[in-house]
């Protein structure tokens, strides 16, 4: 006789995708804390296996620092480093790595688990296939830009490569997410309401658009360009956004390479966005027809306000930044971006509450 306390295989599988979704923030986290400590170009191979363990022995240690040492970072940027320095900096790029490979025997092994066992319907398979090649090419593309600053011209990765490696890691997130959401939330919960998605949709389409403008913040440090607030160095608008480092640049190329353009562009979309999620609160504050969507619909404008709280204080402290050292700076730098991930997530939620409803 069948138990009927037994916990449903659909269900089964989407907590796992949940730890999924956890697992991926933190590897997110770990890739920001990385970027701050300026650790990303330390390990200067990429060994998929072998690379999980890191050097074991004195000579290993000094192999992989003398590879470190053959790149314009070290040459012209830390050359004063010290084996010990080396090893801090290695640390957060290995374990950002390690994370990742944890990341990938927590999805096969259980995958394995539940396949064997059939708890996978047809409709997941599709969805879980792409899962997978989505985790693999966040690997790929993390490589690529990685190995672009491992030369003698490059003292940092390129900031567009940053973003599309940070957005990459937002896509495999949301589709973890939305996937895990499809075999958790019942029908029950959703409360279609068409002009609320399609406004609540359109706010995170311009999210995500904000979400590329803070990776091109984080890759060209252009809070530090402007550390002051509600100004930008004592106006509104900055000046000289045509030249760049004693260069002409067109006005286009100033939209996504000028640090104090793109410094602009990031804050008034934050204001624009914080607006939209106050008005779409309001409309929504109406709908009170379904319990779920009014557990959760104030989520978005809390997340917003949070959001914006974080971010003058990261601007305003980013002048305090001093490499290889964890500060106020960093800690406000760091809450903006996971804020931001919740904020993502936030709208995802009501955005999925407020469909049809397409549980599988």
């Amino acid at each position: 006789m069948q138990n009927k306390n037994l916990i449903n295989p659909s269900k089964l599988v989407g907590i796992w995708l949940l730890i999924g979704v956890g697992m991926i923030i933190i590897q997110i986290v770990l890739g920001g804390i990385t970027r701050l400590t300026g650790s990303g170009l330390s390990i200067t191979e990429w060994k998929p296996l072998l690379g999980a363990l890191p050097p074991l022995t004195e000579r290993e240690w000094q192999e992989a620092f003398k590879k470190y040492q053959e790149i314009a970072q070290f040459k012209q940027l830390n050359s004063h480093f010290t084996l010990s320095d080396f090893k801090f900096i290695f640390f957060w790029e290995w374990f950002h790595r390690l994370w990742a490979r944890f990341m990938g025997l927590v999805f096969i092994v259980p995958f394995i688990l539940f396949w064997v066992k059939g708890y996978f319907k047809k409709e997941m398979v599709q969805s879980l296939i792409i899962l997978f090649l989505l985790g693999g090419l966040q690997g790929l593309i993390g490589w690529i830009m990685v190995k672009s600053g491992l030369n003698d011209e490059n003292l940092y990765v390129s900031h567009i490569r940053l973003a599309i490696h940070f957005m990459a890691a937002l896509v495999l997130l949301v589709y973890t997410y939305w996937f895990a959401l499809k075999l958790i939330i019942p029908n029950a919960a959703s409360t279609f309401d068409s002009s609320l998605k399609n406004f609540a949709l359109a706010i995170t389409a311009l999210l995500v658009v904000q979400l590329t403008y803070g990776a091109f913040m984080a890759g060209l440090k252009a809070g530090a360009f402007a550390p002051t607030w509600p100004d930008i160095n004592g106006a509104i608008f900055p000046s000289s956004t045509t030249t760049l480092y004693g260069k002409q640049i067109s006005w286009f190329s100033g939209l996504i390479n000028h640090p104090l353009m793109v410094h602009f562009i990031h804050r008034t979309l934050g204001y624009v966005i914080a607006i939209l999620i106050a008005l779409w609160t309001v409309i929504s504050w109406k709908k009170k027809e379904n319990s779920f969507f009014n557990s959760i619909k104030l989520l978005p404008l809390v997340f917003v306000i949070i959001q914006i709280i974080l971010g003058v204080y990261a601007t305003i402290t980013s002048y305090k930044a001093v490499p290889q050292v964890w500060g106020v700076f960093e800690w406000n730098a760091q809450l903006h971006q996971l804020n931001a991930i919740f904020l993502l997530l936030a709208l995802c939620t009501v955005i999925y509450t407020l469909g049809k409803g397409n549980k599988i």
